[in-house]
């Protein structure tokens, strides 16, 4: 099997990537370790800035985002049991928008089934190969079948856990990591939005965080210890926790109910230098992580696309 660019890895930046190589006439093959399902099953952040909203319609995946997706023009900043307001259009002329990873995941999935687009998903044992020389390949194990893809580039979409960067040879990258001495514990529901934006709270028992995924389904956060465990908090807990951070005309708003997933966020920075190696790229988790205090995370997987 052979293709111009091997795709490691089928989140939103690989499949930017491979959508806007296949409109820009360059053959590519999409890869991923695990399946459709469980791609589409993962909770992840939302928050799409200017430029990233606009590179999703060039790939042409912006039509249900744009039908959805909820528009934000300004953040809350609270402390001192009050708010103060940026306006971020006002100041930058640009706002962000909140759609779903996932969503964003899922439609340019469709994208690429429709347009008859190789993808390869559950493939086992995937290793990059002679990606420092001319010609690098790519194999894999699909369905017991050990397959070979010879390439002209590797794209490295894996994650910060993936086979791109464990393959990067030993003292071929500087390494810069700073781990934070503490989390966040966040909560997923099906609950209204106590905001319409983002609300970023100071207080004397820890931060806290109120955003949201939908008019109906709400994340948010609070500081807590850096091996503090989901287990140990209650729904009722979290929830007397969290109000207890917020102003008190804020606090008073917030819609309770069950949780839909509850996890400790490990916050800390992560850069590898540089971010190519001969024939392969790494993008997005793979060659940075950050903090998810901005929701930087997927808008950086998207320059690094561009």
């Amino acid at each position: 099997m052979r293709t111009q660019v091997v795709i490691i890895g089928s989140g939103p930046s690989g499949l930017l990537l491979g959508q806007l190589l296949y409109r820009n006439g360059v053959d590519n093959i999409v890869l991923d370790r695990v399946s459709k399902d469980h791609i589409l099953g993962r909770v992840r952040a939302g928050v799409l800035e200017d430029g990233s909203v606009r590179m999703l319609g060039e790939a042409g995946a912006g039509s249900r985002m744009a039908a959805e997706g909820i528009p934000h023009d300004r953040l809350d900043l609270a402390f001192a049991g009050r708010h103060h307001f940026i306006d971020l259009k006002a100041h930058t002329g640009k706002g962000v928008l909140f759609y779903g990873q996932v969503e964003v995941t899922r439609d340019l999935m469709d994208l690429r089934e429709a347009a008859g687009l190789p993808s390869l998903y559950s493939a086992e044992n995937v290793q990059p190969h002679d990606f420092d020389a001319d010609k690098p390949y790519v194999t894999c194990e699909v369905d017991g079948v050990e397959t070979r893809i010879d390439c002209d580039f590797i794209a490295g979409c894996d994650g910060h856990h993936g086979v791109c960067r464990q393959s990067v040879p030993p003292g071929a990258a500087t390494i810069f990591e700073k781990v934070y001495p503490f989390g966040w514990l966040g909560l997923l529901a099906d609950v209204p939005p106590v905001s319409e934006g983002l609300v970023y709270v100071n207080h004397e028992r820890g931060f806290a965080l109120c955003s949201l995924r939908s008019p109906t389904r709400s994340r948010y956060y609070i500081q807590c210890s850096a091996d503090e465990s989901a287990d140990n908090w209650s729904d009722a807990a979290f929830w007397d926790e969290f109000r207890r951070r917020l102003p008190q005309e804020t606090a008073d708003e917030v819609t309770i109910g069950p949780s839909l997933e509850k996890s400790v966020a490990q916050l800390r920075s992560f850069v590898i230098e540089p971010i190519r190696f001969g024939r392969m790229f790494l993008v997005g988790d793979a060659a940075h992580i950050v903090p998810p205090t901005g929701a930087k995370g997927l808008n950086l997987a998207v320059s690094d696309v561009h």
